[in-house]
């Protein structure tokens, strides 16, 4: 069973900064696509940002790009989400999730708990 834990939330001002971490135990992550998820209350879960397996390709919503960065350590079991430039909008529960594709619907095996990202003056 794979585990997941994402840790890095916290509230920041508009136009701040803040990097997500996602890491994984049970099984190797290196094998796995990770995508991060956002969900504010009273909407459904969205997708974030993703990167794959093997090749490394990663992937952004529209509304993120340019913003956000998503990276990945297979020796450190770890992803990361570099988020920039934070909106009022970008506040929501950020989930980390992994599968064995990159697909922007949440129908992923693994999950993490999610941590709470705040952004307001």
């Amino acid at each position: 069973q794979l585990h997941l834990i994402e840790s890095g939330g916290g509230s920041v001002q508009p136009g701040g900064s803040l990097t997500l971490s996602c890491a994984a135990s049970g099984r190797p992550f290196n094998s796995y696509s990770v995508a991060w998820f956002r969900q504010a209350p009273g909407k459904e879960r969205e997708f974030v940002a993703g990167i794959a397996a093997n090749s490394g390709l990663t992937d952004y919503a529209d509304s993120v790009k340019g913003r956000f960065t998503i990276s990945r350590d297979n020796t450190k079991n770890t992803v990361a989400l570099q988020m920039s430039g934070l909106k009022p909008e970008d506040m929501a529960v950020y989930y980390c999730a992994a599968g064995a594709l990159l697909i922007w619907v949440p129908n992923y095996p693994h999950w993490g708990q999610g941590t709470q990202v705040t952004v307001a003056s």
